[in-house]
């Protein structure tokens, strides 16, 4: 029995399901353990986590299906003009997403939620949910494995996160590439994938967690999500919410693609032999260059009016006009309950509360002036 197969077999084993829903993901998958298994270097640690990792996916996707075998009317939940944020990573997206995902009228995927999808989530014990301990739990276990991570990104067992995981029960998503040195399925995910099987999984899981747990503003459900890597496939994107709207922050690149590498390179060492520290700063480069090509050219292919755009600078100064613009550009309400709650976030989520980050671009193989010259074509679009 191959290594896929073996996976496979004991997601089901744990699930107690067999079917896996519409087709497709297999070609990641396969992609993906074969990259790693050439390719990654694992430690044993890093084998048994990338197998673990790979197995609860597979499980929770099984699970999920199993839902709609059991409830197939979820199928007719509605996923009605979502809110998206996008753009280059490191850029205050988290933070922005996280101020947002205060307004106690809309629905955020929050962190514990992706983690252990089903049962879905009730609205009653949303705020009490005991996953939201395990998360707690996890998050504090990241820490101890990933020390400098809490100073990269400002999150909690409850605040907003990416879809990250849920794409990854596709098998088609950048976590992978983030904690494991899998060159070839990169390669494939950034130029020869096709993500709209994806982002229709993506769909179909947000139906199932709004299903019992739907927002209170209006008759529809008012999904605020954030994800930077959908700028690469934008398209594909649009394909599964061509109602979407979307919120995009912008920094200078020079301060960004070094700011991403440092951040695998925080997750990748712990689970490998050897981190190539200079192919890391490459698939940032790749990355941030071809998806903000393709993003571009979708704006000006007649999308521009969908998208707010959000200055790192002005927002991390004074994140008010920011807000209060992005309300006002969606028709919606500011209400004093949101705002205060907001301001609340803000202020216990300083900068620096977990200490100054620091690192050296050279050691990625990166040149700040490089960088900049290089993305002149979005500094001059964005003015930045």
């Amino acid at each position: 029995m191959d290594r896929v197969t073996a996976l496979v077999e004991r997601a089901k084993q744990e699930a107690g399901f067999d079917h896996f829903g519409a087709a497709g993901w297999q070609e990641g998958l396969e992609r993906l353990v074969h990259s790693a298994e050439r390719e990654a270097q694992h430690t044993q640690m890093g084998a048994a986590v990338f197998d673990g990792m790979v197995v609860d996916l597979l499980r929770q996707r099984l699970e999920i299906e199993s839902w709609f075998t059991r409830h197939p009317e979820i199928d007719d939940e509605q996923i009605v003009a979502p809110l998206i944020g996008l753009g280059l990573p490191r850029t205050g997206s988290t933070a922005f997403s996280c101020m947002l995902g205060e307004d106690p009228h809309v629905r955020t995927l929050r962190t514990w939620e992706p983690i252990r999808v089903c049962p879905p989530p009730e609205k009653a014990s949303y705020d009490t949910d005991p996953r939201i301990a395990i998360a707690e739990a996890s998050m504090q276990l990241r820490n101890e494995r990933f020390p400098r991570a809490k100073q990269m990104l400002p999150s909690t067992a409850t605040s907003p996160t990416e879809c990250q995981l849920l794409m990854g029960m596709d098998f088609k998503a950048q976590i992978f590439q983030a904690m494991h040195q899998v060159r070839s399925y990169v390669h494939w995910l950034h130029f020869e994938a096709d993500l709209k099987p994806t982002y229709h999984w993506l769909k179909r899981v947000l139906k199932l967690l709004q299903w019992r747990c739907p927002s209170d503003l209006g008759p529809h459900t008012h999904w605020r999500l954030k994800n930077p890597s959908h700028i690469l496939w934008i398209n594909d994107l649009h394909s599964a919410f061509p109602d979407a709207r979307y919120w995009m922050t912008h920094r200078d690149p020079g301060d960004v693609v070094a700011s991403v590498a440092d951040l695998y390179f925080e997750y990748t060492k712990p689970f490998t032999e050897s981190v190539d520290k200079a192919w890391l700063g490459a698939i940032n480069i790749e990355y941030c260059e071809q998806g903000m090509k393709r993003l571009i050219a979708f704006r000006d292919a007649g999308n521009d009016n969908r998208f707010f755009d959000v200055k790192f600078a002005e927002f991390q100064h004074d994140p008010w006009p920011s807000i209060e613009g992005l309300y006002r550009w969606l028709g919606e309400e500011l209400t004093e309950e949101a705002r205060t709650r907001m301001a609340a976030w803000r202020d216990d989520t300083p900068k620096d509360k977990h200490g100054i980050r620091t690192y050296d671009p050279a050691d990625f193989g990166l040149d700040r002036e490089a960088l900049r010259a290089r993305f002149a074509f979005y500094r001059t679009r964005f003015g930045l």
